[in-house]
This record gives structure tokens, sequence and C-alpha cells, in this order.
């Protein structure tokens, strides 16, 4: 067939400088315009997430105006979780205004953020993060534009594959992070 290429299926996978192709990721066995892709879609998803921290935080003006911030003694969930019209309204809007569903959502939007953009603790951002996607996912049903899919559903299912395919190994620091003893002897850190 015109422009295939044979490969034969027991032929060792390309090495990059040295490296075994068994510890390769598959982000690092793409090529390189591919790694690029997988790289900055990571860093992306990531400054979404610790723009949210930085614009709660300060209230930088856009989402947050700075007199609704939290550094000003404000909640960052009242807003989102007492507006609620939903299904679960009433269990979210419970939650509005804790003291510790306060820390707990703002400590999760910088780890998940800098975790991301850093490419290190991918295992672990893809677990908090899915599941802050998915509770604020269940926060808005019933979906207004789409009945079943939103944009959570689909940033959930895309921080999980760019971790499944090592996605943090490139234009990051997921091959140093990996290589740290403790982190190699807690792989979910990986």
């Amino acid at each position: 067939m015109k422009g295939t290429i044979e490969r034969n299926a027991n032929a060792p996978l390309p090495t990059v400088e040295g490296s075994e192709p068994e510890t390769l990721s598959l982000a690092e066995r793409a090529p390189r315009h591919t790694q690029v892709v997988l790289g900055v879609l990571r860093i992306v998803i990531g400054f979404y997430f610790l723009w949210a921290f930085l614009d709660k935080t300060f209230g930088l003006g856009f989402a947050t105006p700075a007199e609704r911030s939290w550094i000003n003694g404000n909640s960052p969930t009242t807003g989102f979780l007492s507006n609620l019209e939903g299904t679960f309204s009433g269990f979210f809007s419970g939650l509005a205004g804790n003291a510790f569903i306060d820390v707990l959502f703002m400590v999760g939007l910088l780890g998940i953020g800098l975790a991301l953009i850093l490419g290190i603790g991918m295992r672990v951002a893809s677990v908090s993060g899915t599941l802050l996607l998915l509770l604020m996912y269940l926060a808005e049903l019933p979906l207004v534009t789409n009945p079943i899919i939103d944009d959570h559903i689909t940033m959930a299912l895309t921080i999980i594959a760019l971790t499944l395919l090592g996605a943090g190994s490139v234009l990051g620091l997921g091959k140093t992070w990996k290589k740290i003893p403790f982190v190699q002897r807690n792989a979910w850190l990986v």
C-alpha cells in the first residue's frame, strides 16, 4: 500500500538518548510535534486551575471582583454554590461558605494547577482534578446547553488521558520527578 511503512511488531521501540524503550511514556515515544501539543495542553489546563485559584484569592476582577476575594475575608465557594438551582442544589448550597470546604477547594485548585503546569504528581492531579470537576458537573445538573456532557466532563477525561499518556514528561518536570527516591518508593506520587 502506497504511503505506509512496514513495521515488524517484534522490533524494539525507538529510544531517546540512551533511554530504554520500556521506560519511555507514550507521550515521549510520540513525534515531537505531538509531544509539544500534549505538553501545551497539560500546561493550559493547569493554568485554568491556577487562574481560578489566583482570581478567587486576590479578586483580580475577572470572575471574582476584589471586594469578594478570599484575602478580603470572603468565601471562594459561596458565590457558585449558593446560586445553584439544579438537582443537587440543596446539598451543594449547604457546603457554601464552610471554611473547611473553602480551604479544600482552594488547595485543590492550586495543587492541581501547579502539578499540571509542572508535569509532576500527575496521578494525584488526575484523581483530584477529576473529582473536583465531577463535583462541579453534579452541582450544575440538569445541564442547560447539553443534556449529558459539559466542559467539566471533557476536561476530566483530558486530564486522565494526559496522565495515562505520561504527558508530564514532555515540556515538564515529570521525568526528573520520577527519579526522586521518595517518589520512586511512592508510585502514587508520579
